[in-house]
């Protein structure tokens, strides 16, 4: 922990702030705790952080010190601010942009070698603005890493496949797992570095780009062989985790591909509609016809998710779907149809006898995207409609509270759940 004091009156102990621990995973809990405070005294705990974009993101939470003239996050109410009540990580899951800053923000580690850096501090009296213009009475500079020590990051830029493997600490081989993120694009490396941490070798994918020299089934298709070739990858031992698009993606090769044959998969907030014979543009080109705007002049493409899945020729054939697939998926999200989506999945593997295939998560007032828990909450955030290029904030959905309650259950069970599939009674097998 980094920490620094300011000077008090002459004779008196400064108050300070400690954070166990200072350096941890963001999937890690930390316990935060003020000392040396007058008894009684109320006080602001204050978070801030510089985000790559050059975003300042702050939460705060207003305290009373004890009569030992101490205040603990985890154990102590917090009155007011950004959250309320016993909430050791509310100064993280509550972040949002400060005021004044631009619109339709979403926070998202883009150097995963280096930590967030969030700056914890401690201020006299119950504030709501000007953190950075009053002094604190003391503060301490954490580390948030998606990436353990020891986790390899490889570069993988082969024939069509642009990506980045995680390779776990240690001899392995390892489990593995492809990961398709959402029709935002781009690489995104944090998800899979922390999967990386937890034991699992992970292959973030770049899978739509402006090339269409390569088509999306030989992208996928060779990422996938790639991860399950690797000599550190357990190759009868490789699942998919996708999120939104991602998710629709792992549903459709999972059922179609016969190049494709996960071990198990994780689906958050995606569905088993793929309009037959549309490219990765198609699918965005669709959702154009009939996108609602709600009184923000927020994009709202649920329902038009529902105009596509109700046509039956977009509906993949979950009854081909041979391995086990967690569903994850928020009762709020304004995105796409996805619980409906996940309803009718259920009963469609019921009928073919693979009903215990399916585990279902749902979640009330949670959104479409469903982050790593602690991370903030994003209810509505700019996205580039790909088809159009047009720059547009998307309504996701969600309320901050029990959205982010989703993302810290829902996580500690994704990995319960990729743990009992691909590490249960599991025997490595040496690469010769």
């Amino acid at each position: 922990m980094i920490s620094r004091q300011l000077s008090t009156m002459s004779g008196t102990v400064p108050p300070i702030v400690s954070v166990v621990p200072s350096r941890a995973l963001v999937d890690e809990k930390i316990k935060v705790l003020v000392e040396n405070l007058p008894p009684g005294s109320p006080v602001t705990l204050h978070s801030l952080h510089h985000s790559e974009d050059r975003d300042y993101w702050e939460a705060y939470g207003h305290y009373v010190s004890d009569h030992r003239g101490t205040v603990s996050v985890a154990k102590d109410l917090s009155f007011g601010g950004t959250y309320t009540g016993k909430e050791a990580m509310g100064l993280l899951w509550s972040m949002h942009p400060v005021p004044g800053s631009r619109k339709g923000l979403r926070l998202r580690k883009r150097d995963v070698c280096s930590p967030m850096l969030v700056n914890i501090s401690v201020h006299s009296g119950h504030i709501a603005e000007g953190f950075r213009q009053q002094p604190p009475l003391a503060s301490a500079l954490i580390e948030r890493w998606y990436m353990a020590p020891g986790v390899q990051r490889i570069s993988i830029k082969e024939t069509g496949v642009r990506g980045t493997l995680f390779i776990p600490p240690g001899p392995g081989p390892f489990p593995g797992l492809l990961d398709l993120w959402g029709g935002g694009g781009g690489l995104l490396e944090y998800r899979s570095s922390l999967i990386a941490s937890h034991g699992f070798a992970s292959l973030a994918l770049e899978y739509l780009s402006s090339d269409d020299q390569y088509p999306l089934f030989s992208i996928i298709e060779a990422a996938f062989s790639i991860l399950k070739d690797h000599p550190q990858v357990i190759p009868e031992r490789v699942g998919i985790f996708g999120l939104s698009l991602g998710s629709i993606l792992t549903i459709f090769f999972t059922a179609e591909s016969a190049v494709i044959k996960p071990f198990c998969c994780v689906c958050i907030s995606g569905s088993h509609i793929y309009p037959s014979g549309k490219s990765r543009k198609g699918i965005n080109h669709l959702k154009l016809n009939k996108v609602r705007l709600d009184e923000n002049n927020h994009h709202i493409w649920r329902d038009v998710g529902r105009a596509i899945f109700h046509t039956p020729s977009n509906q993949v054939d979950v009854g081909k779907v041979n391995c086990p697939m967690l569903l994850v998926n928020g009762l709020d999200d304004q995105n796409w149809p996805t619980v409906e989506s996940a309803e009718d999945m259920a009963e469609k593997m019921n009928a073919v006898g693979k009903g215990h295939l399916l585990t279902r998560l749902e979640y009330p007032d949670t959104g479409h995207l469903i982050e790593p828990p602690f991370s903030p909450h994003f209810r509505a955030t700019n996205f580039i409609v790909e088809a159009t290029k047009e720059k547009v904030i998307m309504l996701w959905g969600g309320q901050t509270k029990p959205h982010s309650d989703a993302q810290e259950d829902s996580w500690r069970k994704i990995l319960a759940f990729l743990q009992h599939h691909l590490y249960s009674s599991l025997t490595p097998k040496v690469k010769l």
